[in-house]
């Protein structure tokens, strides 16, 4: 499915965050309203695997939380990343410490699976976007491809496609290690 185009009249993101959700979902982004694409086997696979795996490893000590399909508003944009991973502190709770529904902040890791009919620029900005406004770490997942971009602040991003390489995340869950093949072994039901 091919991501619709964006609207040509700009929009201000509090007319944005008025309007009903898409499905897919759609972003804003300098003004403009971008639908994502509609993700397929291979973008849906990894994304609830890997939303698994951190949530696996990173909740039962409250370090932090992976969450799929997240709308994320922050710097005038509001942003929908594949999984948006948030430390445990930086959750917003409400008094009854229950999740809050509006997240007004950037993820500290912000991961993007790219479909085939996604516009990879579009999302390397939203990535580098997220980093400048105080992101710890970026993922461009290209399941084709089978390679990670990685991009870290104020660092070129990195290529990471070598099987055995293994893959940087966020520091506090700097006890586990993923390797490039292990995370496109999770495409593989055989």
């Amino acid at each position: 499915m091919t991501a619709i185009a964006p609207q040509s009249i700009p929009m201000s993101l509090e007319e944005f965050l008025q309007r009903s959700e898409t499905k897919p979902p759609s972003e804003l982004i300098n003004g403009r309203i971008y639908q994502k694409a509609m993700p397929q086997g291979k973008h849906s696979t990894l994304q609830g695997r890997f939303t698994a795996e951190i949530n696996h490893i990173a909740t039962p000590n409250r370090v932090a939380y992976a969450f799929p399909e997240l709308r994320c508003t922050f710097g005038n944009r509001s942003l929908v990343p594949d999984i948006a991973v948030f430390e445990w502190e930086r959750i917003p709770f409400n008094q009854n410490g229950e999740i809050e529904n509006s997240f007004i902040t950037y993820p500290d890791w912000t991961i993007e699976i790219l479909s085939p009919a996604q516009n990879p620029t579009r999302v390397i900005d939203n990535i580098v976007f997220c980093l400048n406004q105080g992101a710890q770490l970026g993922w461009l997942i290209d399941p084709e491809e089978k390679l990670v971009l990685v991009f870290q602040p104020n660092q070129l991003p990195m290529t990471k496609q070598l099987v055995d390489e293994v893959l940087p995340v966020l520091e506090l869950l700097q006890n586990w290690q993923l390797t490039v093949g292990e995370l496109f072994s999770w495409l593989s039901f055989g």
